[in-house]
């Protein structure tokens, strides 16, 4: 069975210049594993493949437990520069929390 991540998890976003970061924190600790399975950077990459233009490096942070992703030009170049309605790329949380995995 599939379900989207927000029925699991819930995200918060961070950006710096055209890097955009993604946290993805279950409401359950029992779910963490799942997570640590499924939701790879090569699938964020492959789900945000339309806003991504670089790298999707994931860091795991077992103590909270949590995901990190940091994505490279993932906010057509920054606050600063980009014509984006979303230049902080907040909303991108709710991108990835749209991604489906089997559970």
């Amino acid at each position: 069975m599939k379900k989207k991540l927000y029925d699991i998890a819930h995200s918060r976003a961070g950006d710096k210049g055209n890097t955009l970061t993604l946290s993805l924190i279950p409401y359950k600790e029992e779910d963490y594993p799942l997570l640590l399975s499924q939701v790879t950077a090569e699938a964020v990459k492959k789900h945000l493949c339309k806003i991504v233009a670089g790298k999707v490096s994931r860091y795991e942070l077992p103590n909270l437990p949590a995901l990190l992703f940091v994505c490279q030009q993932a906010l057509t170049g920054g606050v600063t520069t980009s014509l984006a309605m979303d230049t902080h790329g907040k909303t991108l949380s709710y991108a990835l929390l749209e991604m489906e995995i089997e559970v």
